[in-house]
């Protein structure tokens, strides 16, 4: 079946999931959005507000997936993208099975409502270990992730979408090599991405070649205290001391065989967080853009890079990027997202008041790889580093600037402490010095402000099928699976936004300069380089797949993963191209619709 143009691909996406009852354009969708989220102001100013949240959308600046499909329907389901919830209390230290099953209907509260959610799976025991109930029952973190999986599988969820989780587990578990292996070359755990915690400590142990303590406060079963289980000084059974680099391999065997698992440097995330004295972060959302503490959540938004480059390709003359209204979206974006706080529906007790405390936001991009395209300059570039560097400081100044106002007419979260906040190594330490002197008068409004994610959805329905967040774009003609109107999942042909822009105004027979970058063209190093131009300036995560060829070998996804540790990012994600990977998105290999001239190899 030929597929239809791209722009009706775009409609097709957008009516199934984000138009209410009598709507039929993006307009539509923005009024309703507006409207909703400006509930949350004082009644005298929500006309003039729900204005404002418009013409912002109008120019780019929009609400997640979540925002845009429930903020003013009669839908039972949350604005919300993404959550973790924790599986145990927070002074219990092993998971017993009445704290599982309770986990997992918490699960599904939020996941019927359209959350996505993340679990720190370390407090299970592991296999042959006593949890301390009646009965002798024993642990195992595979076996609990597989009921947490069938449980979301077997929800009857609204959209095509399905539920969406994470499962996390520390680098010291005694099942992390049963974890590690758990989805290599098989369909287990369909919901779920997998990433390990990794500490400093492991890295350290890597690097030495020394030796790794798998260990966990669950007591041994009796019929294995005799294989080498021994009590720790600090109280933990050690179930198994193996080599460091052995672990290593087998994380970077199964990533680059099935793109699973990725990592979350976890001490660096902590040590990023300014809230680290009053929460402990083990998890992160699905997509990994958002470490969250237990019951965290953040409500997210991206804007159109795309739409802020003046004369894109040159043409009329010299490309240059708008920051002056890129950082006047942003303080919109703040209060827009502020405003969902208060008015979205909350699967959960216990995520309402965890999200007013502190007041969690995630102001974010898309079509950064797009406006690049559109500046001219390569994605691989110094220079692309550079102005991404630029749009970050953007983002910070601008998103932060408006927290403190937004404080001032509002008060700041309830857990505002100025002393922390200002405090030497803290995220607003390096903010200019009038953002924060205005701190310093009127607090923050909200204790962490920006997050960027994937944005494949909106993107593609709001956005012409811009690149994605912050990724280049996977090619110029490609092939995405998707599945519209009801019909069975199949692969459309569609074209990049910025491929489009290009053809539309220098000739679809014009041959491509040489930065036109996709993906594939693109080094693993470079992927990771631009993840660190822009996270400095970002509190939240960066949500970032490392794309590499199919010839590249273990040892070299090893080497990424290690320069990610080394550079300071939060988490690093690699897939490897495949023929006979189930990936979303496919290139074309019939010759491009225009000349390639020039373009990378």
């Amino acid at each position: 079946m030929k597929s239809p143009p791209a722009s009706e691909i775009c409609n097709s996406l957008l009516a199934q999931r984000y138009f209410a009852p009598g709507e039929s354009t993006r307009n539509d969708v923005y009024r309703r959005v507006a409207c909703a989220l400006a509930q949350a102001e004082q009644p005298k100013h929500r006309a003039h507000q729900a204005r404002r949240i418009y013409a912002n959308m109008l120019r780019g600046a929009i609400g997640a997936g979540r925002i845009m499909a429930n903020a003013g329907t009669l839908k039972s389901a949350t604005m919300i993208n993404c959550f973790v919830h924790p599986i145990v209390a927070p002074d219990t230290q092993v998971a017993q099975q009445h704290d599982i099953l309770r986990a997992i209907q918490n699960a599904c509260r939020t996941l019927r409502m359209g959350g996505g959610v993340g679990y720190d799976f370390s407090s299970v025991a592991p296999c042959n270990a006593s949890v301390g109930e009646e009965g002798g029952s024993t642990g195992d973190v595979c076996a609990v992730i597989d009921r947490f999986d069938l449980a979301c599988r077997s929800l009857p969820l609204p959209d095509t979408r399905g539920g969406a989780q994470m499962a996390v587990l520390r680098c010291d578990h005694p099942d992390l090599e049963a974890f590690i292996e758990a989805k290599r070359g098989r369909l287990r755990w369909a919901t779920f991405n997998v990433s390990i915690a990794v500490t400093d400590a492991f890295m350290h142990a890597v690097e030495n070649d020394a030796v790794w303590q798998l260990q966990h406060r669950a007591t041994p079963d009796a019929r294995t205290l005799g294989r080498g289980v021994h009590r720790l000084v600090n109280g933990n059974w050690c179930y198994a001391t193996v080599p460091a680099r052995r672990l290593w391999r087998r994380i970077a065997e199964a990533a680059h065989d099935s793109a699973e698992p990725g990592l979350l440097f976890i001490d660096t995330i902590r040590r990023a967080d300014d809230l680290a004295d009053i929460e402990s972060i083990a998890a992160t959302n699905p997509c990994g853009e958002q470490p969250l503490p237990p019951w965290g959540s953040c409500v997210l938004g991206p804007i159109d890079l795309s739409r802020r480059v003046r004369h894109p390709f040159g043409v009329g003359g010299k490309p240059a990027f708008d920051f002056a209204t890129l950082g006047h979206l942003v303080r919109t974006q703040v209060r827009m997202l502020d405003n969902a706080i208060d008015i979205t529906q909350w699967p959960m007790t216990e995520q309402c008041i965890e999200a007013r405390s502190k007041r969690r936001i995630g102001v974010g991009v898309t079509a950064l790889g797009d406006a690049l395209t559109m500046m001219c300059q390569r994605y691989d570039s110094q220079a692309a580093r550079d102005l991404a560097s630029d749009i970050g400081r953007c983002l910070r100044d601008n998103a932060y600037m408006a927290s403190a106002m937004l404080a001032g007419e509002r008060g700041p979260y309830p857990l505002f402490r100025l002393e922390r906040t200002l405090s030497a190594g803290h995220f607003a330490s390096s903010l200019p010095d009038a953002v924060r002197d205005l701190i310093a008068r009127q607090g923050l409004r909200n204790s962490h402000l920006l997050s960027i994610a994937p944005t494949g959805s909106v993107s593609l329905a709001f956005c012409s099928n811009c690149s994605s967040g912050i990724e280049p774009a996977f090619d110029w003609v490609f092939q995405r699976r998707m599945r519209l109107n009801d019909e069975p999942a199949r692969d459309y042909r569609l074209k990049n936004h910025a491929f489009l822009s290009f053809q539309r105004l220098c000739g679809e027979q014009t041959a491509l300069p040489d930065y036109f970058v996709t993906a594939g063209q693109v080094s693993g190093s470079d992927h990771l380089n631009m993840v660190a131009a822009l996270q400095p300036f970002i509190d939240g995560g960066i949500s970032k797949t490392v794309l590499l060829s199919k010839p590249t070998s273990v040892q070299e996804v090893g080497t990424i993963f290690k320069q990610a540790w080394r550079a300071g990012l939060k988490g690093v994600t690699v897939f490897r191209q495949d023929d006979i990977a189930d990936a979303v998105l496919h290139t074309i290999p019939s010759p491009c619709d225009t000349p390639r001239c020039g373009v990378a190899s």
